[in-house]
């Protein structure tokens, strides 16, 4: 009887890759207009815009408003100019749901407040296709504090001061995500100046040393009173 197969070389002698270098990654820097903060709770997203870093360039710039399905509160238009009459034509997000895929896939998702912009399209995703977000992400203002510690302020406003980047339309999706993307790629030169070479060195800067946090007493009282084990507490 033959003996069986061996294993291919590559299954029994893999060495894990090293880790991309900054050059080889693509960027989806993204930013959000939305109905309000809440992305699990109603709120919509009303414009998104996704530019695309590659090899140091800006080589691509999606832009799109969307129909929320809901009313656009005036507090919100004052601040983006973004008003039902100007979405209630437009597609909903499952509508552009892939396109917006396409760009993000194997990518490194960026934003400026990052989670504020991947929670809102990891919740329309999750709505439109049962899909949700996974994957890499940088935040441009923890990137600013780790790169860039000068700065005392590190809004959207203040870093692209900072780096003399003009912001053509502000709280607009594509005027934001744009400069987002410029703000990027001046930090990414810091970076690989300071000998931050590979995704996993920035990572590490940007993350900065993990905290434990102290035990609280209520932090104490909860296990020694535990939930009743009929709830579902899990996360």
């Amino acid at each position: 009887m033959a003996g069986s197969m061996p294993l291919p070389a590559t299954v029994t002698r893999h060495r894990p890759p090293a880790a991309p270098s900054l050059d080889d990654i693509t960027w989806a820097v993204v930013d959000v207009e939305t109905t309000g903060t809440r992305a699990g709770s109603g709120d919509r997203i009303t414009e998104i815009a996704i530019a695309t870093v590659r090899g140091g360039d800006v080589v691509d710039v999606y832009s799109q408003l969307v129909n929320p399905e809901r009313p656009i509160p005036p507090y919100i238009t004052s601040l983006t100019h973004i008003t039902w009459e100007m979405v209630r034509d437009q597609p909903v997000f499952r509508q552009i749901a892939e396109p917006v895929l396409e760009r993000l896939q194997g990518a490194v998702f960026v934003a400026h407040n990052a989670g504020f912009d991947w929670r809102f399209v990891s919740e329309e995703l999750r709505r439109a296709t049962g899909r949700e977000l996974h994957g890499p992400r940088l935040c441009t203002v923890r990137m600013a504090r780790a790169l860039v510690p000068m700065l005392s302020r590190r809004s959207l406003d203040h870093v692209t001061h900072y780096f003399g980047i003009e912001i053509e339309a502000r709280h607009r999706a594509a005027g934001d995500a744009v400069a987002t993307a410029h703000a990027l790629r001046r930090m990414l030169t810091i970076a690989k100046d300071e000998g931050l070479s590979d995704w996993d060195a920035l990572r590490r800067r940007v993350e900065g040393p993990k905290t434990v946090r102290r035990s609280t007493a209520s932090d104490r009282r909860r296990r020694a009173f535990p939930l009743p084990a009929s709830e579902d507490h899990s996360a």
